[in-house]
């Protein structure tokens, strides 16, 4: 007598986000443009802000180390804010419907962008810290505080691009997405990454002081160039880790309205 097959065991955990992970990766690859983009325009503002405003701004002509922590920034900024948009792709194009008929978890489909914008983003800081030594940006931290500022570097990644898949699954369309996104890239422009604090007006440095973008800054420009630390370590990585929280918060209510609770 035949037996019927015994039902297939689904995969693991781990496995579906390697997929998805994999998934996500390859469609950074194939998507060239954008992460060119995501490298071409933190490197141009670098070169704007260095050989153009530089001279007015710190006339000594050491403004390269003083910008280029806010510029490795800024350059995961531009790089996260693309995640918003494949997000919104695959909750709009239908995909997530078919996942939702397999034995997975469809949410690693946004744990994939998530990774996959971190790889991306490493890759383009790379490539911007490279730049920014060929236009005088010269850091005398050690081997570890280099580690430790790579790090700080992750952990930023990591929340803004967690903060851009939620804006992907609450957005109605890409292109909502993407303009809803761009706000969060004004930031860094609103911090201690172009100019002093103490510069800007008296109603404005409070603005600049307490938000998120500043004690991160101020972290990595310690660890490469030895100024103070101070506080903004913890104060940065407790920004990270609760923005990180409510974002993951966001995204899972956000997919559970938009595509069912699988």
């Amino acid at each position: 007598m035949n037996q019927s097959p015994s039902p297939l065991a689904p995969p693991s955990f781990a496995a579906t986000n390697a997929v998805f992970i994999r998934r996500s990766l390859t469609l950074s690859l194939r998507n060239t443009e954008s992460l060119m983009m995501s490298i071409i325009l933190p490197v141009m503002l670098m070169l704007l802000f260095t050989y153009v405003f530089g001279g007015a701004i710190a006339p000594g002509g050491d403004y390269a180390d003083y910008v280029v922590p806010g510029i490795i920034l800024l350059c995961a900024g531009y790089g996260a804010a693309t995640t918003a948009v494949d997000v919104s792709t695959d909750m709009t194009n239908g995909i997530i419907d078919r996942f939702r008929t397999m034995p997975i978890r469809s949410l690693s489909v946004v744990t994939g962008h998530v990774a996959a914008s971190l790889a991306r983003n490493l890759v383009a800081t790379g490539v911007v810290i490279g730049v920014a030594l060929l236009v005088g940006f010269r850091p005398n931290g050690t081997f570890f505080e280099w580690i430790a500022a790579l790090g700080v570097i992750v952990l930023f990644i990591l929340t803004l691009t967690w903060l851009y898949a939620a804006i992907g699954l609450v957005a109605g369309s890409p292109s909502a997405a993407s303009g809803y996104g761009f706000i969060l890239l004004f930031l860094p422009y609103l911090s201690s990454a172009f100019v002093p604090i103490d510069t800007m007006p008296h109603w404005l440095r409070g603005v600049a002081s307490h938000q998120p973008i500043t004690p991160l800054i101020e972290t990595i420009r310690g660890l490469l160039l030895g100024t103070p630390i101070g506080d903004h370590a913890w104060i940065g990585a407790a920004w990270c880790a609760g923005l990180i929280l409510v974002a993951l918060v966001w995204c899972g209510i956000s997919f559970r309205k938009r595509a069912g609770r699988r």
